[in-house]
């Protein structure tokens, strides 16, 4: 492919920061990595491997079911490293929680961070970003034949659940509805059981995240995605301060958007939930590079 071809031009020329910092091997990393002279549906025409940070624990954005991810933060990374140049088979996938996402990039333990990671002033104080690729937003999953919650200030008197040390169902409480009452556990699979079980009434997090939540198998036509979100929030592609990837990923991001694979990932991630995305502000157009 075209962009395939720039970027490995200049990587070579350059020597850019990405390559440097994708292999444990030093000045014999590209030696080491496998890399063919050619062009294949699994290996690009960079050289090396690259190293992307997902989540392990969000199906249909970023889950690990043994050696296999699956989601659309994965499905949309693997697309972007392929416009960079790197197939398949040299991209490493390295969990990246949310509190770790900072220093994984400031270490050099990833390239490219693809996990629900919201752009924000604090954060571009310490790494940079590419895109947005995706606008997500609070919302709240519900039982599928509840139709008596439509929004947060719904939630008066009933039962709320989030995980521990998230803040999205204290700022519920305190902005939307004071009498909710919290119900904390250790991650979203948890809530969902609970709602299901009818032990909350809601659960609430970013809606792309419900979204993923309710296409499981198990939890089809049992919840469903209020879709009605009350926050906005631009999920980017994380990477290091330093890096000179930036325009080359909204090139890529915005390929996607424009040639229907964007719409197609998305349906083919969450589409069995029936979420649809806010189309006020989907799909984003990545803002310009810093």
């Amino acid at each position: 492919m075209r962009t395939g071809r720039l970027v490995v031009a200049l990587a070579a020329a350059a020597t850019l920061t990405l390559a440097g910092c994708s292999s444990d091997g030093g000045d014999d990393a590209d030696a080491d990595a496998g890399a063919t002279s050619e062009e294949t549906e699994e290996t690009g025409g960079a050289e090396g491997t690259i190293k992307i940070g997902i989540k392990f624990d969000q199906p249909g954005l970023g889950y690990q079911d043994g050696s296999e991810y699956t989601g659309f933060d994965v499905d949309v990374a693997k697309f972007v490293a392929g416009e960079l140049g790197y197939g398949e088979d040299q991209i490493e996938w390295v969990q990246a929680p949310s509190a770790q996402r900072e220093t994984l990039l400031q270490n050099g333990q990833v390239d490219m961070i693809f996990a629900t990671y919201s752009i924000n002033d604090k954060r571009k104080e310490v790494v940079s970003f590419g895109g947005p690729y995706f606008v997500a937003g609070q919302d709240l999953l519900v039982a599928a034949d509840d139709d008596t919650i439509n929004g947060p200030e719904d939630l008066e008197g009933k039962n709320l659940c989030s995980v521990t040390g998230s803040t999205s169902a204290q700022r519920i409480k305190d902005e939307y509805a004071a009498g909710t009452n919290l119900l904390e556990q250790p991650g979203y699979a948890e809530c969902v059981t609970a709602l299901t079980a009818g032990t909350v009434d809601a659960v609430t997090t970013d809606d792309i995240i419900l979204a993923g939540l309710a296409a499981v198998p198990a939890n089809e036509g049992k919840v469903k995605v209020v879709g009605k979100p009350f926050s906005e929030e631009n999920y980017g592609v994380g990477i290091p301060k330093d890096s000179e990837q930036c325009e080359a990923i909204n090139e890529a991001i915005t390929k996607m958007i424009e040639d229907g694979t964007w719409e197609e990932l998305l349906d083919k991630n969450v589409g069995a939930s029936g979420y649809v995305a806010n189309e006020e502000l989907n799909p984003p157009t990545p803002a310009a590079c810093a």
